[in-house]
């Protein structure tokens, strides 16, 4: 019997809880790896897990705030501790909220620059040091760490503004990091999906979400995306995916 790509890996997955994070832990269980689940609502992590381990796999519960320092190093060393090694690192948590600029609350600002970035590099700078061990020593002698972005961080349009600052900023973060570790073999990725049925539109103000309703046409799901980050990891180890720009076939930008 042919053993899955993952096996003997262990994934740190962050906003694990719902959606993209979900899907995505439990397709790279299903490829073998042991899954750490990062996200702030225990219980629904707890569903997550249960799921993964009824399929008869090995899950990880982390509540965590990864817009906390401390508690994002805490996630990494953690799953280091309690599965034994760290491979894979998605750094999936992120929000995202829209609307004009001018007049915008500015805690909705912080929110976005807090989660989408700072989280983002407390998570990537905790796991590298475990990154570049497994790529050096672990059983498939490379390392992942993929982040995701959105079509936001190709184009800036009116709205989005720093969600796209944001975004732009994780991908010029990505592809630095890239070159330095590229020869290490640690793979640096970046995903950037389109129009997606996730939560994620959910915590706009109501008058921006109805905005937003009113221009979502057709949309992926979540495993679609998942199937994505999933192919990324699994290519062998002379192969890097750096990046993977993905709409709904209908969406135009």
């Amino acid at each position: 019997m042919v053993k899955p790509v993952l096996d003997g890996t262990v994934a740190l997955v962050t906003g694990a809880s719902s959606g993209i994070g979900a899907a995505t832990a439990a397709s790279l269980s299903a490829q073998g790896a042991a899954v750490a689940l990062a996200a702030r609502r225990a219980d629904r992590l707890e569903t997550v897990a249960a799921g993964i381990r009824d399929q008869g796999g090995t899950a990880l519960v982390l509540e965590c705030d990864i817009t906390d320092e401390q508690q994002a190093v805490g996630a990494v060393e953690r799953t280091v501790a309690e599965l034994g090694r760290l491979d894979t690192l998605i750094n999936n948590a992120g929000v995202m909220l829209l609307g004009p600029v001018s007049g915008a609350p500015l805690p909705e600002w912080q929110q976005m620059v807090q989660l989408n970035v700072l989280g983002l590099l407390y998570c990537a700078h905790a796991a590298l040091p475990h990154l570049l061990r497994a790529a050096a020593e672990g059983p498939r002698q490379v390392a992942d760490m993929v982040n995701i972005s959105s079509v936001a961080g190709r184009a800036a349009r009116t709205g989005n503004g720093v969600y796209s600052l944001t975004k732009h900023g994780i991908g010029a973060f990505s592809e630095s990091l890239r070159q330095e570790v590229t020869k290490r073999y640690v793979r640096v990725s970046l995903v950037e999906p389109g129009a997606t049925a996730t939560e994620l539109a959910s915590h706009n103000r109501p008058e921006v979400l109805q905005a937003i309703r009113s221009q979502f046409g057709q949309t992926m799901d979540a495993s679609d995306i998942a199937d994505a980050i999933t192919y990324i990891v699994t290519r062998p180890r002379h192969v890097a995916v750096n990046e993977m720009l993905i709409r709904p076939t209908e969406q135009e930008r």
